[in-house]
């Protein structure tokens, strides 16, 4: 009999122990889930940042229904067979077909080709070669540097640059000045690049540049004869006249491309 009192309570330590010792093992393997989580967001906030796995991008200005994407080497992993808008029932584009109110295929794709007097775009002969096995029509921009010679750069996008009658027309992107640049030397340099490229192609160039820029910087010999693509990232309307295209925005989800991408409209 006093063996097995004594016995008792030592049992009984023991298992509090056990119970103990089980706890810590449970806390333990929490705080290991818990840095585990934590790092797991840590690592991917970039991706949700910038749309990669965002449902829901900007809303999508009402009353168009004509789409044109934009790419360059910055774009990567397009599936062009797959470019679409989808646009929520708040008008919103996402990526989700579940929450997709309707669905339109993008209408025209343009396509970094050139900038200044002699880059390519490192993606643009395959993206042009893929651009062009799909039904949908295909444009090449240049971008303009107003410190380089202008007939080099035109001379740099006609050789690289080879259209059939179904492309659409060359397009010059000119959104900034270098430091001297006058405003004269400005417009005299893109009238110098759009008559070379338009003589070429025998097709009058599309002229890109913001809402901003073509209001206070180029001269209406440009913005009266010439068609404009505007960059406007508002739900308003351009406020230069003779637009054709309006890039509304920066942060749209499209179908077939990763993360967020540049959208227009087309009037």
């Amino acid at each position: 009999m006093s063996k097995t009192r004594k016995l008792q309570p030592l049992t009984k330590k023991l298992r509090r122990k056990k119970r103990v010792s089980g706890k810590k093992i449970t806390l333990n393997l929490w705080g290991v889930l818990a840095i585990c989580a934590g790092l797991a967001l840590f690592i991917s906030f970039p991706y949700f940042f910038n749309g990669r796995f965002a449902s829901k991008g900007t809303s999508v200005p009402e009353g168009y229904d004509k789409f044109c994407l934009d790419v360059s080497h910055h774009n990567k992993g397009i599936v062009w067979d797959s470019l679409r808008v989808a646009i929520d029932p708040k008008g919103h584009t996402t990526k989700s077909l579940i929450h997709a109110a309707r669905i339109v295929p993008v209408k025209w794709v343009m396509i970094k080709a050139t900038e200044g007097e002699s880059m390519t775009d490192e993606c643009f002969e395959q993206y042009w070669s893929e651009a062009g096995r799909i039904n949908v029509s295909r444009g090449a921009y240049h971008f303009f540097r107003t410190s380089k010679d202008p007939r080099l750069q035109a001379e740099h996008y006609i050789n690289t640059v080879k259209l059939r009658s179904t492309d659409l027309p060359p397009v010059l992107d000119i959104e900034t000045m270098h430091r001297g640049c006058s405003r004269k030397m400005l417009n005299d340099k893109v009238l110098t690049w759009l008559e070379i490229v338009e003589k070429h192609y025998k097709r009058k160039p599309i002229v890109y540049t913001s809402d901003s820029f073509a209001m206070m910087q180029l001269s209406r010999d440009i913005t009266d004869h010439y068609p404009l693509w505007i960059a406007r990232y508002n739900n308003d309307p351009p406020f230069t006249r003779n637009w054709k295209m309006w890039q509304f925005t920066d942060k749209a989800l499209v179908m077939g491309t990763s993360g967020y991408v540049d959208l227009s409209v087309i009037k």
